[in-house]
């Protein structure tokens, strides 16, 4: 209502990735928490080092420890002499911009996103009616509002007059907790807070007053992490997006006819990105030279894209990317996928992460999903590692559950049992996975780690 343009940063961000970021939007002020305030101290010294024109810095305090030689987020209103006065600045374009998100920077550094009024607007409306939310909802965040704006749901909390519960460090214990406190009634996870949930201890559970409906985007929920979480009263439904399409921009729509199939093929449904929601025009899945549909037949694989209002306005001050991603006249997303008769369709892997080993393409979903199904792992990611004679072969990277062990032999074992043998993991490494701040697995991380390791054994 002042008139400017929101820009979420990333917390998990250093001084300098920060500095970087502001030094490019430029922006007048900045609002920043307690707990991130050694952040943003470096951030202006690294800026007024450079030269660079400060903004200027708000905090919104510790309400335990008295602050002095700052303004605050209460000083700055209590300013205000007469609120009367204020006069609500709209834009006069609905396609004027309402944010700047910075992408996850999963494959490379955070691109700048430009969201309009009527993108976010019809994205929120459409948040709505994805997860049935109706007036006054409770809102859980465990979705950090810096991806996609909170996927929307910030607006979206904002217009069904709901109230919204935030943690400092999501744990299971503080998810469980919450819900039986507050009564939620909404939340959204990447599937890292889907395992969270399902493999917390019995110590860290607490009886749900109420079911819970859980959006969750990324990878597909394996079917033992949704079974689980059923049980314990959590309703979970699939959607698909990316920042450059507010968030989700498909949804896999349930089927009442499906509710008879046995688990195993309701949760193979459940995977499926589905179809585009109301606020978007159209998703398909072309091939990107012709630009023409593939079969619609589940195999026949090419690009999904997207065109429509909540599809972004652009790259901020990046014409030649902006005008990449548009190519042909629909948004590439780089995720290459499958559509099926019904209409729906199914990711398969990001482009970049599809590995091609001896001619053949090795979907790294695909086998992470074989893989996250042992009973002993907790979570997997799966990248391609050089190789002299094939080019690449799958390279497995897992972190396994407290109080399990397993061996690289046994998963390549169980792995064989199920897969074709060219897509068996040729070496398996346990570590924790590099995450980004909304979840998700830095795989650019692990296929650098994974090109070290094929130049140690060689050496």
């Amino acid at each position: 209502m002042a008139g400017a343009i929101l820009s979420i940063l990333n917390t998990h961000h250093d001084s300098a990735m920060v500095a970087a970021l502001l030094t490019r939007s430029q922006p007048k002020i900045v609002f920043v928490d307690y707990q991130f305030l050694d952040i943003a101290n470096g951030v202006l010294k690294i800026m007024s080092e450079k030269a660079i024109r400060l903004p200027c810095l708000i905090l919104i305090p510790d309400p335990h420890d008295s602050v002095s030689g700052m303004t605050t987020y209460d000083s700055l209103l209590a300013e205000s002499e007469n609120e009367d006065e204020f006069v609500v600045v709209r834009p006069d374009d609905e396609c004027d911009p309402i944010s700047l998100c910075y992408t996850s920077g999963t494959t490379s550094t955070p691109k700048c996103v430009v969201y309009s009024h009527r993108g976010a607007y019809l994205n929120s409306l459409s948040s709505i009616l994805l997860t049935e939310m109706k007036s006054m909802p409770v809102y859980l965040w465990t979705v950090p509002m810096v991806h996609c704006n909170g996927w929307c749901q910030a607006w979206a909390v904002a217009a069904q007059g709901g109230t919204n519960i935030c943690l400092r460090n999501v744990t299971a214990e503080g998810i469980f907790d919450s819900v039986a406190n507050h009564r939620v009634t909404h939340m959204g996870g990447a599937p890292t807070i889907l395992n969270m949930i399902s493999n917390a201890g019995a110590s860290e559970r607490r009886p749900l007053p109420g079911r819970v409906a859980v959006m969750t985007g990324g990878a597909p929920p394996h079917p033992r992490v949704l079974s689980e979480m059923e049980e314990q009263g959590f309703d979970i439904t699939h959607a698909y997006g990316l920042t450059e399409t507010y968030g989700p921009g498909t949804i896999c729509a349930w089927q009442p006819e499906w509710d008879a199939l046995p688990l195993e093929a309701r949760a193979k449904l459940r995977a499926r990105q589905g179809v585009q929601h109301l606020g978007m025009e159209n998703v398909d899945v072309k091939d990107p030279v012709t630009m023409q549909s593939v079969a619609r037949d589940g195999k026949a694989m090419g690009e999904v894209m997207f065109r429509g209002n909540t599809v972004m306005s652009g790259y901020y001050n990046d014409i030649k990317a902006t005008e990449e991603a548009f190519r042909g006249g629909w948004f590439r997303t780089g995720d290459w996928g499958v559509m099926y008769p019904d209409g729906y369709i199914e990711v398969k892997d990001r482009s970049i992460d599809v590995i091609v080993s001896g001619g053949e393409n090795i979907s790294s979903i695909e086998v992470e999903a074989v893989i996250f199904s042992h009973p002993a792992v907790f979570e997997a990611a799966v990248v391609g590692r050089p190789d002299e004679d094939l080019g690449e072969t799958p390279c497995a990277f897992l972190k396994l559950k407290e109080g399990h062990a397993a061996t690289e032999e046994e998963i390549m074992t169980y792995c064989r049992e199920r897969l074709p043998h060219y897509k068996v993991p040729r070496t398996v490494v346990f570590e924790d996975l590099p995450k980004t701040s909304t979840g998700k697995t830095q795989k650019y991380a692990l296929r650098a780690r994974a090109r070290a390791k094929a130049i140690t054994d060689l050496v």
